[in-house]
C-alpha cells in the first residue's frame, strides 16, 4: 500500500475534527476527546501521519501512555500500517526506566539496576522503622510508604520536603525514613517505580547538555490521559518539550477521578497558560452511546467550573431516555435491578456480560451479590473480590469461626497476629504441634501450654487475654443478638480499631466493608445460621461461562463499556460521596461529579439510575435524600418512576401531583403532620393523600393538613 493510500485510508475513516487534530502542523496542541470520541485513533492516525508525510523518523517520536496494555495496543494499531521501529511509545516509567539506564552512572547506579517492587519496598522500610526503634503499631510501614511515594509523586526529593509537607507525626517520621531508605536503595542498586521520574527529573535539570540531546531527539511529543498527570509526569513532560513546543496532549478534563491518587486536574485546565497560542480541538462526536444519555450525562458536567467545555453527541439517535427509578428502600433497590436483569435477558435475549452494575463504593455490592445468588443470576466483580472473598470479611469470619469452634486451627492461624499481638510463626508452629501430640484443640492447647508456662512472658500475656476473649465471645452468641456479638469481637480483638488508625487510601473502604458486614448480620437469629449462609455464597462458583453480570466500581469502570448499565444509591453522602466533599470541599464535589459523567457515559444502549427513600447503612436504617446528580439530569432526557412503597410490592404508584395551593404533593414526598409527626406519601386520590407515618402507621390526610419538607 502507497503513503498516499495509507493516509487516505485513515483520513477517510475520521470526522472533520478528527480530521483537524491529525493533519494539525506544529506548536502546542490539545485534544479535548470526550468519552467515546475515538481518541485512540486519533492518536495512532497523528503518528502515522508525522512519519508518512516526512515530517519525523519513527525514533522522533515519544509518545507516553498509562497502561501497557493502552502502549500495546497504540503499537498494534501503528505497525499495521508503518514500520514502527525505533518509535518511543510505552508508558511514563518505561520510558524513564530506559532513559535512566542510559545516564544511571551520574546517580552511580549500574545501567543493570533494579526495579524493586511493592512487597521488596515494603520490606526495606520495615526494616529501618526497627532500626529507628520506631513502633510500627503507631506508625505502619503502609502509611511511612505511601506518604514517601506520595512524595515522589510530587517530584520532592529528600531534601525538597519542608515544614509544610510534614501535616502529622507520621509525616515527620517519614522524612527521617526517606533519606535512609534512598540510601539503602542505592546500596542495592535498585529504584522504585516513584525514583524513575524523579531522577529523570534530577537528570535534566542538573545536565542541560543531557537534556539538550533529548530536545534534538524528540521532535514531537504526544501524551494520552493527560488528565490523570500527577505533578512529576507533568514536570517531566515539560522538561523534554524542546523550544518547538510540539507537544499534543490528549485527554478529557471531565474525566479526571483519580486525585485521590495524585492526579492533577489542573495540568489540562493550565495547557494554554503553559503553551501559549496553543490549539484547542474538541473531539464531542460520540461514537458510543444514544443522544439521551449524551446530554444527560453534558448536561450534568456542565455544572462543574473547573473545565474547558465540550457537549458530546451522537449521529446514532436519540434511543431510550434515562430511566430514573425511585424505590422504597435499599432492599427494594437490589430487588428491583435483579428483576429488570431476568426480565432483560427473557424479554431481548440480552447477554448478561453486556449489563454491569457500577456502585460509587465497594460495600455497596454486597446487596445485590446475595440478591441475584438467590435469582440465579450469574456475576462477577470486576476489579476487586467478591463481598465475602474481601481480607477484612475473611478475618472476622476467621475470629467468628475460631470463637464458635475452638479446634479451627486454620482460622486462628489467620488471625492469631492480627492486630499484632507479638505472637510469630514459630509460636503458632509450637502450639500447633502440642495440639496435635496431645490430641486437644488449639484453644484448649493454648490453654495448657500457659498453665505450663511454656510461653515467654510477653506472648503468656498476649495469648491468655486473647483465650479469654474467645471464651468470652462465645458466651455473648448465646445470650446476645448476632449483630451484637460480632460487635463485640470486632471491637474487643482491636481489628476495627486498626483499621481506623491506618491512614492509607483503602482503609475507609474497609471500615465500610465491615460495618456493611455487621448490618447483613441483623436478618439472622443465631450465628449457626448466618455461617451457613456464608458458606452458600461463598460456595457459588463461577462455571467457565463468562456470561455473567459485571458488578464493579465506578473507578474500575472507567475505559469499559456496556449495552446497559445500572448506576444505583444515588443519594446524598453516598453519591456524591459526603466524606470527599467534607475534606475537599467544591474541589471534592466537582470530582464527585466528575465520577457520576464517567458512570454515565459507560452505557451505549440503556441507562438505569436508582435511589431509594431509606438505605439500611451499616445496620441503620436512614432516611435518604435523593442525589443532586438526579437534579442535574435534563428533564426532556429523562423518565422518572416511583414504584410502590409498600414493602415487597413493586408495583407502579401513581405519580399525580396536586397543589393545595402553598404545596406541591408528589408521591414519595417526605411530609410533616401537626399531630402524628413524619412520612411517606403513599397514594394520591384528589385532595386526599395516604402517608405512613415513622411512628403511626399508614393513614389517609387531607392535603391541607400537612406540609411538605
Amino acid at each position: 500500500m502507497t503513503d498516499l493510500n495509507i493516509l487516505s485510508l485513515h483520513l477517510n475513516q475520521l470526522n472533520e475534527a478528527q480530521k483537524e487534530a491529525v493533519l494539525y502542523g506544529t506548536g502546542p496542541l490539545l485534544i479535548l476527546a470526550g468519552a467515546g470520541t475515538g481518541k485512540t485513533k486519533v492518536l495512532t492516525s497523528r503518528i502515522i501521519n508525522l512519519i508518512h508525510t516526512n515530517i519525523v523518523l519513527p525514533h522522533q517520536i515519544l509518545a507516553v501512555t498509562f497502561t501497557n496494555k493502552a502502549a500495546k495496543e497504540m503499537v498494534h494499531r501503528v505497525s499495521e500500517f508503518i514500520p514502527a521501529e525505533g518509535l518511543w511509545l510505552n508508558t511514563f516509567h518505561s520510558i524513564a526506566a530506559k532513559i535512566l539506564r542510559r545516564h544511571a552512572d551520574i546517580f552511580t547506579l549500574s545501567s543493570n539496576f533494579t526495579i524493586i517492587g511493592v512487597d521488596d519496598q515494603m520490606r526495606l522500610i520495615k526494616n529501618l522503622l526497627k532500626e529507628k526503634d520506631i513502633d510500627e503499631e503507631s506508625y505502619p510501614t503502609k502509611i511511612i510508604s505511601s506518604i514517601i511515594q506520595r512524595w515522589k509523586d510530587l517530584a520532592l526529593s529528600e531534601d525538597d520536603i519542608s515544614n509544610t509537607d510534614l501535616k502529622t507525626e507520621a509525616h515527620y517520621i517519614a522524612k527521617d525514613i526517606y533519606g535512609l531508605y534512598q540510601f539503602k536503595l542505592k546500596a542495592l542498586d535498585a529504584v522504585d517505580f516513584g525514583d524513575l521520574l524523579l531522577y529523570n527529573i534530577k537528570l535534566f535539570t542538573k545536565n542541560p547538555n543531557i537534556l539538550a540531546e533529548y530536545h534534538n531527539r524528540f521532535k514531537y511529543i504526544l501524551v494520552d490521559e493527560y488528565q490523570d498527570t500527577n505533578i512529576a509526569q507533568y514536570m517531566w513532560l515539560r522538561l523534554l518539550t524542546n523550544s518547538d513546543k510540539n507537544i499534543c496532549c490528549v485527554g478529557d478534563e471531565d474525566q479526571s477521578i483519580y486525585g485521590w491518587r495524585g492526579a492533577e486536574i489542573g495540568n489540562i485546565l493550565r495547557f494554554e497558560k503553559d503553551f501559549p497560542n496553543a490549539k484547542i480541538v474538541r473531539l464531542e462526536q460520540n461514537y458510543r452511546s444514544t443522544n439521551n444519555i449524551l446530554f444527560a450525562a453534558s448536561n450534568l458536567i456542565s455544572n462543574n467550573n473547573h473545565r474547558l467545555g465540550k457537549n458530546l453527541w451522537a449521529d446514532s439517535g436519540n434511543g431510550e431516555k434515562v430511566k430514573i427509578v425511585t424505590l422504597a428502600d435499599s432492599n427494594e433497590e437490589a430487588n428491583f435491578v435483579a428483576k429488570e436483569i431476568s426480565k432483560l435477558e427473557i424479554d431481548s435475549s440480552t447477554s448478561l456480560k453486556n449489563i454491569a452494575i457500577l456502585v460509587r463504593a465497594g460495600f455497596q455490592t454486597r446487596n445485590f451479590e446475595e440478591k441475584f445468588i438467590s435469582y440465579g443470576i450469574p456475576y462477577k466483580v470486576v476489579g476487586g473480590l467478591k463481598f465475602y472473598d474481601r481480607q477484612e470479611i475473611k478475618d472476622i469470619l476467621a475470629y467468628i469461626r475460631i470463637t464458635i469452634n475452638p479446634g479451627d486451627s486454620l482460622a486462628l492461624e489467620r488471625i492469631i497476629n492480627i492486630p499484632k499481638r507479638g505472637i510469630g510463626p514459630s509460636n503458632l508452629a509450637s502450639i500447633t504441634e502440642y495440639a496435635a501430640t496431645n490430641r486437644l484443640g488449639i484453644l484448649a492447647a493454648i490453654s495448657v501450654m500457659i498453665a505450663k508456662n511454656l510461653f515467654k512472658p510477653k506472648i503468656k500475656v498476649e495469648l491468655e487475654k486473647l483465650t479469654s476473649l474467645f471464651y468470652e465471645w462465645k458466651e455473648a452468641f448465646s445470650r446476645l443478638e448476632v449483630k451484637a456479638a460480632v460487635q463485640q469481637i470486632v471491637e474487643q480483638s482491636g481489628y476495627l480499631e486498626m483499621w481506623k488508625n491506618d491512614t492509607s487510601i483503602e482503609s475507609q473502604g474497609r471500615i465500610e466493608n465491615i460495618r456493611e458486614f455487621l448490618s447483613a448480620l441483623k436478618s439472622f437469629p443465631n450465628i449457626n445460621e448466618f455461617m451457613e449462609h456464608v458458606s452458600l455464597v461463598t460456595d457459588n462458583d463461577v462455571s467457565d461461562n463468562d456470561n455473567m453480570v459485571n458488578i464493579m466500581t465506578i473507578h474500575a469502570a472507567k475505559g469499559l463499556e456496556f449495552d446497559i448499565v445500572i448506576l444505583p444509591g444515588w443519594e446524598e453522602g453516598i453519591f456524591p460521596n459526603q466524606r470527599n466533599i467534607d475534606e475537599l470541599g467544591t474541589k471534592g464535589l466537582e470530582e464527585e461529579r466528575r465520577l457520576a459523567y464517567v458512570a454515565i457515559t459507560r452505557a451505549k444502549k440503556k441507562l438505569i439510575i436508582t435511589n431509594a427513600m431509606r438505605r439500611n447503612i451499616f445496620g441503620k436504617w436512614q432516611n435518604s435524600i435523593t442525589s443532586r446528580f438526579i437534579d442535574e439530569l435534563p428533564a426532556e432526557n429523562i423518565v422518572n418512576v416511583n414504584y410502590g412503597f409498600y414493602s415487597g410490592h413493586n408495583t407502579v404508584s401513581q405519580t399525580k401531583s396536586i397543589n393545595n395551593g402553598f404545596y406541591l404533593f408528589c408521591v414519595g414526598d417526605r411530609v410533616k403532620h401537626e399531630k402524628f409527626g413524619e412520612g411517606y406519601v403513599l397514594r394520591i386520590s384528589d385532595n386526599q393523600l395516604e402517608i405512613s407515618f415513622d411512628n403511626y402507621g399508614s393513614k389517609k390526610i387531607l392535603d391541607q393538613f400537612v406540609k411538605r419538607f
